[in-house]
């Protein structure tokens, strides 16, 4: 008997949009720049590039923080919805 891997999508780019859309937790849409930039620091991760080029949902889920595995998913549902 031989295993068959399973093909999976190819890793989604999140974007600034992304981030600037993401329903939250008051009324207004998206999270803040500077918040934002301070996790990215705090995770080690470059914002300016992010801003720039946008990131592999897979690299922000990495860091293992909940706010950034919610703006994966949002950007994974974004992206399967043709936005």
């Amino acid at each position: 008997m031989t295993m068959t891997s399973i093909p999976t999508a190819p890793d989604v780019r999140v974007t600034a949009a992304h981030l600037r859309s993401i329903p939250h937790y008051t009324t207004r849409r998206g999270f803040c720049v500077s918040g934002a930039r301070a996790w990215f620091q705090r995770h080690g991760l470059d914002f300016r590039a992010f801003v720039r080029d946008g990131i592999p949902a897979s690299q922000l889920e990495a860091t293992g923080c909940g706010l950034g595995a919610a703006l994966a998913n949002w950007a994974r549902q974004e992206v399967a919805h043709g936005r």
